[in-house]
């Protein structure tokens, strides 16, 4: 896997606040939220490179126990 790269990124706080609560309701972090929006942004500017990865789903990741490995399962 490549290394990510880190950016600060100043925001006035309300508008730290707006893409909090929609990242939220994206099942997102705020952080894949910023990076969602700027791929899309850069995908309808035409420059997004064609050898970008793509994202991970939202959402949490599945569990790694299938419902029969689960102590619980033989009920």
């Amino acid at each position: 896997m490549t290394e990510r790269k880190s950016v600060l990124l100043r925001l006035d706080p309300a508008v730290h606040d707006a893409l909090a609560r929609w990242a939220d309701d994206e099942l997102r972090s705020t952080n894949a939220q910023i990076e969602f929006l700027l791929r899309r942004a850069l995908a309808e500017a035409g420059r997004l490179p064609g050898r970008v990865r793509p994202m991970r789903p939202r959402g949490r990741p599945p569990a790694a126990a299938t419902p029969a490995d689960r102590p619980d399962s033989g009920r």
